[in-house]
């Protein structure tokens, strides 16, 4: 019997485990992306974009596709979705197994600010004029235009339209992983005193912490939202290994 997997994506993470799981021969994967990114990233399977209108549309979709397993590997900011994962699986009766990579720590050396909001980082940005690193998606920026005083540089995956509405904003439109020696010509370039980011982990968007840390730089860092989900993957090789799991359950049990 052929084993259906719907993965809701949009991270490196769930394009690597989407192609692991597509080398094992007899998977039928369909990776879900809520399509915000305007040129997403190939993927190595059939991909579906868009929403499934809430926890109870996504456990519809499970049902009516007779998929065998739900697997979050959306990012880690993603709380909502990930929410709607743990309600649309209890609905729809199947196993779920959520990918969550291990967050930053902090290294000596680092001058954090931990807040546990984008507005809260507004705030923690500072009332005197700065030169502002904003490592954030474009759903995040707006709130930084009730500090218009700053010197904003942003770096977002899609370009920022409309643009801030503050005096002082520049743009880079960039991908990674970037590197560490072109991040601390990048800082040091545009003069960067403060960095405001989200505590992504990986390595992908490391390169601008390692980068704060050696020039000295402050970084505000916004807290990740508790995940819903009880026990979470910690990286691709423990899901993979959870996910053959519970495929052998299903197995054993002929269902």
């Amino acid at each position: 019997m052929t084993r259906s997997i719907l993965i809701l994506g949009g991270t490196a993470d769930a394009r690597i485990l989407s192609g692991k799981l597509a080398e094992e021969s007899g998977y039928r994967i369909l990776l879900s992306m809520a399509g915000r990114t305007r040129e997403p990233v190939k993927q190595p399977v059939p991909v579906r974009i868009g929403g499934f209108g809430g926890a109870d549309g996504l456990a519809s979709f499970i049902m009516e596709n007779a998929f065998d397993l739900l697997i979050d590997a959306t990012h880690p900011y993603a709380a909502r979705i990930s929410a709607n994962a743990v309600h649309a699986a209890q609905q729809a009766q199947v196993p779920l197994i959520a990918l969550e990579r291990a967050p930053w720590q902090r290294q000596v050396g680092d001058r954090w600010q931990a807040v546990a909001d984008v507005n809260t980082a507004v705030g923690a940005v500072g009332s005197s004029s700065k030169n502002a690193f904003l490592a954030l998606g474009r759903q995040e920026l707006l709130p930084f235009e009730a500090a218009p005083q700053h010197h904003y540089l942003v770096r977002s995956v899609d370009p920022v339209e409309p643009p801030l509405n503050v005096p002082d904003a520049r743009y880079i439109t960039a991908r990674g992983p970037f590197v560490l020696e072109d991040e601390i010509t990048m800082l040091r370039d545009n003069r960067i005193d403060i960095i405001v980011s989200k505590n992504s982990g990986g390595t992908a968007a490391y390169g601008k912490i390692e980068a704060a840390r050696q020039l000295g730089i402050e970084v505000v860092m916004i807290e990740r939202p508790p995940h819903p989900c009880a026990a979470t993957l910690p990286n691709i090789e423990a899901a993979l290994t959870a996910i053959k799991h519970q495929l052998s359950l299903l197995e054993n049990r002929g269902e």
